[in-house]
């Protein structure tokens, strides 16, 4: 799917607990200004800042939970 002047449109989804599934993007930018390319149609972002592979999402939101 494309946007107005023919761009991917990218959507994110807020996942309960859990991290952002991003549909569409090419790239990730995370805090510290860094680009991480985005090879997959789905990634998952990480929100709870535990992960061991920033930016992207391990699981580990559900070891903080128990």
């Amino acid at each position: 799917m494309t946007g107005p002047q023919g761009e991917r449109e990218v959507e994110v989804t807020l996942c309960p607990d859990g991290p952002l599934l991003v549909r569409g993007a090419t790239q990730v930018v995370d805090g510290d200004g860094e680009r991480h390319r985005v090879e997959r149609p789905v990634v998952a972002v990480c929100r709870c800042g535990s992960s061991l592979r920033p930016p992207w999402c391990d699981g580990m939101h559900k070891l903080l939970k128990q």
